[in-house]
């Protein structure tokens, strides 16, 4: 039997930026927040195994949220990115929440943030391309945008810029934070200097074949003994994941996107997301009544 595509989702953040839950934040409709827009997505792109990496304090809310808005028929696994490590107040980062799932997932995975959404077309790119790996060294692909289609409204994001070849494969990836926008212009703080709003980056939405999940957990190991002492660092899936590029163990496909992206990292940020919501389902209702 083939081994079944999962769409995990990271839900396990603090949401300390937003100061609440954000991954469950309504933005509608009918009370749906943007994790259950990225489920229906993957849905009908044909990935209907659901692996939520949660935390173990809100594990009652988020499976009575799920149940709300899919009922039963959810073939969801949710597992708890705490209980996986040693206790931490700060969660250990992205990529940790990853090899959190490692114990419950038997083949490729579709990766994406609870709080992010990456166009209605977004997960269907990336399932299509997790269909084509074949062979040889492992490929991985991801969604590429367009920074200035990736910046709030207001604040600060961390953003991971791409460098590719012209087959179009990542050959180098920079995190990179405190990007924003000052009048007409796109700036970081770390590195410093200014950017392109035409720049390729990193939402961390992958499709990822069994061995970098398995390699990723060696280097969550190796990660983890050198800062088992910290409060703050953080084991970051691109970063990870561009280790093991450099280390010629994956290839790495970058998917250009032209969609918008959604997310929520402040409470300001959740107005505009439910207008953005809003308008895609205008969209919808007036392509299926044409």
């Amino acid at each position: 039997m083939d081994a079944v595509t999962s769409l995990l989702v990271l839900a396990g953040g603090l949401g300390s930026r937003f100061g609440g839950t954000k991954q469950l934040a309504d933005v509608g409709p009918n009370g749906a927040a943007i994790l259950d827009h990225s489920i229906r997505e993957a849905s009908i792109a044909g990935v209907t195994r659901v692996v939520v990496v949660g935390r173990t304090d809100l594990d009652r809310s988020i499976r009575q949220h799920l149940a709300a808005q899919h009922g039963d028929k959810l073939d969801l696994t949710i597992v708890h990115q705490d209980a996986v490590a040693p206790t931490r107040a700060k969660p250990w980062g992205t990529g940790h929440a990853v090899v959190s799932a490692r114990s419950v997932i038997d083949g490729p995975v579709i990766i994406v943030n609870a709080d992010d959404h990456y166009g209605p077309t977004g997960i269907a790119r990336i399932a299509d391309a997790s269909r084509n790996f074949s062979g040889g060294v492992p490929t991985a692909a991801m969604l590429g945008f367009q920074l200035g289609q990736t910046l709030p409204g207001s604040g600060a994001v961390s953003r991971g810029i791409c460098k590719r070849d012209s087959s179009g494969r990542l050959v180098g990836l920079l995190e990179t934070h405190g990007i924003r926008r000052e009048g007409g212009t796109i700036r970081a703080s770390e590195p410093s200097g200014e950017l392109s709003a035409e720049t390729p980056v990193s939402m961390n939405i992958w499709s990822l074949p069994l061995p970098a999940l398995d390699r990723l957990a060696v280097q969550w190991a190796e990660f983890h003994a050198k800062h088992a002492a910290s409060e703050t660092a953080e084991f970051l899936l691109p970063v990870a994941l561009d280790a093991q590029r450099s280390e010629g163990r994956l290839f790495i496909e970058i998917i250009d996107s032209d969609e918008n992206w959604i997310g929520i990292t402040n409470q300001e940020d959740l107005g505009v997301a439910r207008s953005a919501f809003a308008a895609l389902e205008y969209q919808d209702m007036k392509g299926a009544i044409s």
